[in-house]
C-alpha cells in the first residue's frame, strides 16, 4: 500500500522521539492512504512554518496486519471502541505510552471532531450525541506506527523497488496453491495465474498490489476464477 505523510519537510528518516504525544492513537508516526488528506495537512504545516508543505510517500507492507509479528489494532469506522481509545490517548493525564500496540489504524479525529471529543471528555455532550454527529462525517484514514519495530514495515518510496522480484515472490506460492487446490499441474496453474485479471492488477505498480501478502492476492485470484467458472 502507498501511504502519505504531510509535513513542512520531506521525511526520509523517521524519529519517533520527535513525535508528539496525546494524538488520536498515541505518540507515533502517522500516515494515511488518502492523498488529499495528506495534502491538506502538508499545507497546514507549511503555513505554520512559513514554507511550502511537502507530502512524503512511503510503502507500507500490509502483511504486518496478518503475520502475527506485530500487535495491531484496527478500527474500520467511527464507533464506541474508537471513541474510547481516542479519548484514552488524548487525555493529558494518561500515562505515556497509553497502550502497547505497534500499529493502529482507523479514522481521524479532525479539528471539529477533536473539539467535540474535548466536550465529551469534559461532560458537555453525551456519548450518544457525539456518535450521532460522527455518522455524518466523510471517510478519513490514518495509520500510526507506535514502535521502532513497526517502522520496519514502512519504507521511503523513493527507494528503488524491484516490482518484478516482488511479483515473483508472490507468484510462487500462488501457483503452488493453485496446483493443490485444483489438482492441476504446474503448467496449467502458471497459465491460469499469468492470464488472470489478478495478475494484471498485480503487475500494475500504481495499484500497490505487489505490496500485499500472497494470501490476500490468492483470495482475489480464487474469487476471480470462481466467477469465471
Amino acid at each position: 500500500m502507498i501511504v502519505y505523510h504531510g509535513s513542512y519537510t520531506k521525511i526520509r528518516e523517521i524519529d519517533l522521539s520527535k513525535c508528539e504525544p496525546n494524538k488520536d492513537f498515541g505518540k507515533g508516526f502517522y500516515v494515511t492512504n488518502i492523498r488529499e488528506q495528506a495534502d491538506i495537512w502538508a499545507e497546514r504545516m507549511g503555513r505554520v512554518h512559513n514554507c511550502k508543505g511537502i507530502v512524503t510517500e512511503f510503502v507500507f507492507y500490509e502483511n504486518a496486519f496478518i503475520d502475527g509479528a506485530y500487535r495491531v489494532l484496527r478500527f474500520n469506522a467511527y464507533n464506541d471502541e474508537w471513541l474510547d481509545f481516542v479519548t484514552l490517548n488524548r487525555r493529558k493525564d494518561t500515562p505515556i505510552p497509553s497502550h502497547n500496540y505497534d500499529i493502529v489504524e482507523g479514522p481521524v479525529a479532525d479539528d471539529r471532531i477533536s473539539r467535540q471529543i474535548d466536550n465529551y471528555i469534559e461532560g458537555k455532550i453525551s456519548r450518544e450525541k457525539f456518535m450521532t454527529m460522527l455518522r455524518r462525517e466523510e471517510p478519513t484514514h490514518q495509520i500510526c506506527f507506535c514502535t521502532a519495530d513497526s517502522l520496519l514495515m514502512l519504507e521511503y518510496k523513493d527507494k528503488n523497488i524491484d516490482i518484478s522480484y516482488e511479483i515473483s515472490e508472490i507468484g510462487e506460492p500462488l501457483i503452488e496453491n493453485l496446483m493443490l487446490d485444483n489438482q492441476i499441474d504446474d503448467v496449467k496453474a502458471t497459465d491460469l495465474f499469468y492470464n488472470s485479471e489478478t495478475f494484471t492488477l498485480l503487475a500494475d505498480e500504481s495499484t500497490g498490489f505487489y505490496l500485499k501478502s500472497w494470501q490476500e492476492i490468492y483470495e482475489m485470484l480464487r474469487e476471480e476464477l470462481r466467477i469465471e467458472n
